[in-house]
């Protein structure tokens, strides 16, 4: 049985990762600091014999005994709310935390797999977002401390490839949704979903122009598994590439959900990207990977888990974890 260790195991991607891995056959390690993630996402795996959990911060040093064949590190805040409020430990975790996985990796003989994010290219200048597009990103703006995370990691990542002959990978991950979000993470889907199940206008920042794309977390997970038994150590877009506005995508929810609240604008945020939407030619010529999963499919999927999340969850304004951890 092949072992994989995946940390950021507790949360949104980490979670369905998890649940892939066991299902292929996988001896499947999960490690979290449960800064962000929740132990609701990965309770259902206790009980089998070949998950193990680690309640763990990445960002120091990682042993695991005995033999290793692959590392997804997916430890990092990923929503706005989360890293404004976490700023050095989101530096932390794409620098100190992607260094322990490799050096663990490079011990282990293991290939490991880094998530990176369209967040790299920033606002972009060129559309659709292509690999080779080097970006357009503010260092030291408020969303800095995540992008220039991301940026790190995938340099690190390739001196590991180029300098030791390491085995790596590198995803570079498109708006993702679908069940297991947090509804006060922050996000545009979550948060107008959220808003429309409290029963709140839908808040738009910006005029709504501004454009993302969607992918379901089942194609986004199948796009990651092929890329990591790929041998492509390059950074591989993998995401939806259907556009649509935030003003349309807001429609689309109301249509959804059936609710009879309006839309409210708001000054858009510093350094919002407003346009967002990969180029996958990589992928479908690489991987053989396209995703298969429409919008009005993924939506009614990922609304039918919200519905069912309790009255704390919906009615919740941020994450609890923050008021338990070390801060420094």
């Amino acid at each position: 049985m092949k072992s994989v260790l995946i940390t950021g195991a507790a949360g949104f991607l980490g979670s369905h990762l998890c649940d892939r891995f066991i299902k292929d056959g996988y001896r499947v390690i999960g490690m979290d600091n449960l800064i962000t993630g929740s132990l609701k996402n990965i309770e259902h795996l206790f009980k089998l014999s070949q998950f193990e959990f680690y309640h763990h911060d990445v960002s120091k040093f990682i042993h695991i005994p005995g033999p290793l064949d692959y590392i997804l590190h997916f430890a990092s805040p990923a929503s706005p709310i989360d890293y404004l409020k976490i700023p050095i430990q989101t530096l932390k975790v794409g620098s100190l935390g992607v260094h322990n996985c490799l050096g663990l990796a490079k011990a282990k003989g293991a290939t490991i797999l880094i998530a990176s994010t369209s967040e790299v290219y920033g606002d972009p200048e060129v559309h659709p977002q292509t690999e080779d597009y080097w970006g357009h990103v503010n260092p030291v703006g408020p969303r800095g401390v995540y992008d220039e995370a991301k940026r790190f990691q995938e340099a690190i990542t390739m001196a590991y490839h180029n300098f030791h002959g390491l085995s790596t990978r590198i995803v570079r991950i498109f708006n993702t949704y679908g069940p297991r979000m947090r509804l006060n993470d922050g996000r545009v889907l979550p948060a107008f979903i959220g808003q429309a199940l409290r029963g709140e206008d839908l808040t738009i920042f910006g005029d709504g122009s501004q454009t993302r794309s969607f992918c379901y977390v089942d194609d986004l997970v199948e796009g990651i598994v092929r890329l990591l038994h790929s041998n492509c150590s390059d950074p591989i877009n993998i995401g939806n590439p259907s556009e649509i506005t935030i003003a349309q995508f807001a429609e689309e929810i109301i249509a959804l959900t059936k609710t009879t609240q309006k839309v409210v604008f708001k000054d858009l945020p510093v350094d919002d990207p407003k346009q967002r939407r990969p180029d996958i030619s990589k992928a479908t010529a690489l991987l053989n990977w396209t995703p298969k999963i429409d919008r009005k499919e993924g939506l009614e999927r990922t609304y039918a888990y919200f519905k069912s999340c309790s009255k704390e969850e919906l009615m919740a304004t941020e994450h609890n974890n923050f008021d338990h951890y070390n801060m420094k």
